[in-house]
């Protein structure tokens, strides 16, 4: 199908502008100038995803009875029936997920995926959008949460804040029903790492049962719980988050160029290969999207280099999904100043728009069935169009 036609410069570069409309599925494209035709180039749409439930930080807890709804929207909405699978990371690198949840995408692009969490722990979440064919696979952002164990009522444990960042302090309290006089409370600890629960404090309640511990600064993200009088409280998970600095090589520069935006993680992550995200804002101004992935260097360092597209304020961040010993963060918000450049300056970065780690899907099965079923066949040949003065294109 004819989409634009263009003329070259003096230098006979060109360039074609594509609107939404061109880019809402899997295509081929080629261009014909005066009899010549170029190269098939197959341009693969990911849709963005938004993915939203409470609020990051919240405290989640498990059981049934407190089953959390996800929800999000698919854009463009052209694909209904595709698959939305919910996905929690469980490896040390943050570059494997395993599936807990799964729905598909319903008329008007929305999905819905309620769920119980049955294991306490640092949960970092993302859906993933699995096509037949239509669009690329996508993944949405990241959503993070602390899950605890539902709360014994007759013996209660408290952190504020929950969670906090390296280096921050909080405080550990509750209510001990039933008593008539002060009674000791024991506060014990462990860390993923660590096999069984270890003393850390004691202190008495109030006469009304009323505990509160001195404040506590974990370093790395921290399994709570209390025991008095022959009771032990609920499994109380403190997330510890990662602190990440960022910053871009420039904030002003031209559509086509190449911004490398580095910084450091504390506390150093486990392992050096720790995968980490560039994220750009959505043009709704409403969440953010991967555009790049890489991993954490020798002493929580990173450097990643995006080449910038699109012409006007650009907003980034950093984001490193968290792990077993701390939860993941994002970076303070980086606005990149992009101003249009000449046709022939540009030039395409291959694996610039590098996917996120597919971890425990079956995307390659998805894009293979999609490469099979003919996404990527050859378009008819076109009558070349005539015309005067430059060749046009």
């Amino acid at each position: 199908t004819l989409v634009q036609t263009t003329t070259t410069g003096a230098a006979g570069a060109y360039k074609f502008e594509l609107g939404d409309a061109d880019l809402e599925a899997n295509s081929v494209w080629y261009v014909r100038s005066h009899g010549a035709r170029s190269m098939n180039r197959k341009i693969r749409v990911a849709p963005q995803i938004t993915f939203e439930g409470p609020p990051e930080g919240t405290q989640i807890l498990t059981g049934v009875a407190n089953k959390v709804t996800f929800t999000g929207k698919v854009t463009p909405a052209t694909d209904i029936g595709a698959l939305v699978v919910l996905q929690r990371q469980n490896a040390l690198t943050g570059n494997h997920w395993t599936r807990i949840g799964a729905s598909t995408v319903e008329p008007g692009g929305t999905y819905s995926l309620p769920h119980a969490f049955i294991v306490p722990g640092d949960a970092n979440l993302r859906v993933a959008v699995l096509s037949r064919g239509h669009n690329a696979p996508a993944f949405s952002s990241l959503l993070s949460y602390e899950i605890s164990q539902a709360q014994n009522k007759t013996l209660t444990i408290e952190a504020n804040p929950d969670p906090i960042s390296y280096g921050q302090s909080m405080t550990i309290g509750g209510t001990l029903t039933g008593a008539t006089s002060s009674q000791t409370v024991t506060l014990l600890a462990r860390t993923v790492r660590q096999h069984g629960f270890a003393q850390v404090a004691q202190v008495s309640t109030s006469t009304t049962g009323v505990y509160t511990f001195p404040a506590q600064t974990p370093l790395n993200s921290t399994f709570y719980r209390v025991e008095s009088d022959g009771r032990a409280s609920a499994v109380l998970f403190e997330g510890v988050k990662y602190v990440v600095s960022a910053q871009a090589s420039t904030t002003a520069t031209l559509q086509g160029q190449i911004v490398t935006f580095s910084g450091k993680v504390e506390p150093t992550p486990l392992r050096p290969e720790h995968v980490i995200y560039l994220e750009r804002q959505n043009a709704s101004g409403s969440g953010f999207h991967i555009v790049r992935e890489a991993t954490v260097g020798a002493g929580g360092t990173y450097s990643i280099p995006y080449q910038v597209a699109n012409v006007g304020n650009d907003v980034f961040r950093v984001y490193i999904p968290g792990g077993p010993d701390n939860g993941g963060a994002a970076s303070p918000l980086i606005t990149v100043k992009v101003s249009p450049a000449p046709a022939a300056a540009l030039k395409e970065v291959p694996g610039n728009s590098t996917s996120p780690g597919e971890g425990g899907t079956t995307t390659t099965e998805v894009e293979r069935e999609g490469e099979e079923r003919g996404e990527a066949g050859t378009s008819p040949e076109e009558a070349p169009p005539h015309g005067h003065g430059h060749h046009r294109v």
